[in-house]
């Protein structure tokens, strides 16, 4: 075989696995505060509190907001997953199965992309569970512990500025169908209908989508309504692939690889909502 063929298909192998994860890789990392291109072990996440606007007096001096400054560490973990690749022509000129391989890759380095972001949500202590909202551990996702959530993150004056977003699990997705004025076009209209599709929609001033991967603790699914700015996402080392030839295998090695990180960084913009399963 011709080192033309070797090189096409190294080549489109790297860029088929990078534009892979970037469309269907993370569901996640396009809803958190990202920050690339991080050198190093660690990154910070600056936390920024609450001002204070005051009076001042004519020619007096300009009030002092007095914020409250802090930072949030986030250590980066370097993370692979590889394959082996057999020297046959039909695999690496056909294009349906190269996508096989370079898709397994890609899709590999974004759940664990998920599983970071999803890590440092369970880290968050604000939960909607009040008898006084009616809402137990005993029910599943039910509009009223989706309000108490709505009403916790207004309490703490998390931005409705279409940055906020809800993450649920597949059963409680079919359990918010159920909810009229999710799933019905008299309460959302038929542009944010989710008959229509399960990617995404928009609801109560958020984008909500389901998700495979959240936390389940016993009969518990840990599901999460938060603001984009509560949850740092770092990258050290985008996706990238290194192809090798290994002749006593007969057969090319495709190593994927990545290097990143997540942290909590506002308790106060996180809200979780358990629910039974």
């Amino acid at each position: 075989m011709s080192s033309n063929i070797d090189d096409a298909f190294i080549k489109q192998f790297q860029e088929e696995v990078h534009a892979a994860y970037q469309r269907q890789g993370s569901k996640l990392r396009a809803t958190v505060r990202t920050k690339t291109g991080v050198r190093g072990a660690s990154t910070v996440f600056p936390r920024v509190g609450k001002g204070t606007a005051a009076a001042k007096a004519r020619n007096g001096a300009v009030p002092v907001m007095n914020l409250d400054y802090s930072n949030v560490e986030c250590f980066l973990q370097d993370y692979y997953a590889g394959e082996w690749v057999d020297r046959l022509d039909e695999v690496k000129t056909n294009v349906d199965e190269r996508n096989v391989v370079a898709n397994a890759g890609a899709y590999a380095l974004g759940r664990k992309t998920d599983e970071l972001i999803i890590a440092a949500l369970d880290t968050g202590t604000k939960e909607a569970i009040g008898t006084a909202a009616g809402t137990t551990d005993t029910d599943g996702l039910t509009k009223g512990k989706v309000l108490l959530a709505f009403e916790m993150l207004g309490a703490a004056d998390v931005p409705d500025d279409n940055g906020r977003f809800a993450v649920v699990g597949w059963k409680q997705w079919s359990q918010l169908m159920a909810i009229p004025e999710f799933a019905s076009s008299d309460y959302v209209g038929t542009d944010e209908l989710p008959w229509k599709g399960t990617q995404a929609k928009r609801w109560l001033g958020a984008t909500w989508m389901p998700h495979s991967g959240l936390t389940k603790s016993g009969a518990l699914r840990f599901c999460y309504f938060y603001h984009k700015t509560a949850v740092g996402h770092a990258v050290a080392q985008e996706v990238t692939t290194d192809v090798t030839w290994h002749g006593d295998r007969a057969a090319h090695f495709v190593s994927n690889m990545m290097s990143q990180g997540a942290s909590l960084i506002d308790d106060g913009g996180v809200v979780r909502m358990r629910a039974a399963e």
